[in-house]
């Protein structure tokens, strides 16, 4: 069995982003560039966004753990990466400047890896004999 390191590195950002965003969504969302209270509605929003994130990490890293195939992995990551950033193009307009960079930024920096993930060629570990 051959760790992927990639995954692994991959998935635990992703799973921690989505804890954090469970467990304390304002200050997630302060991270990315919210400094007030969005409302109600928002963190229910940001909650929703953690539950994907830790899901889609957390598989991530159990499959990278495991050696597993991750390609499905990444791409559901840089997926939910570009779900956010179409989203994001929106109201990209009523960003601070410091919001486009860290939001919509983050955003393509996760597809990217997420596609980087998907298409890589892994090489299967060599075989250590008994």
């Amino acid at each position: 069995m051959s760790i992927d390191k990639a995954a692994v590195i991959a998935g635990s950002i992703r799973l921690a982003s989505g804890v954090h965003f469970l467990a304390d969504p304002l200050g997630a969302n302060k991270l990315w560039g919210e400094p007030n209270d969005p409302g109600p509605s928002a963190r229910l929003l940001l909650r929703s966004m953690g539950y994907r994130d830790a899901l889609i990490g957390g598989l991530l890293l159990s499959a990278g753990l495991r050696g597993r195939n991750t390609r499905g992995w990444f791409l559901a990551s840089g997926g939910a990466d570009a779900a956010d950033l179409l989203g994001g193009t929106s109201v990209h307009s009523e960003l601070t400047r410091g919001q486009q960079i860290i939001g919509l930024g983050g955003a393509v920096v996760g597809i990217g890896v997420g596609l980087w993930g998907a298409t890589r060629r892994r090489t299967p570990a060599p075989e250590v004999a008994p």
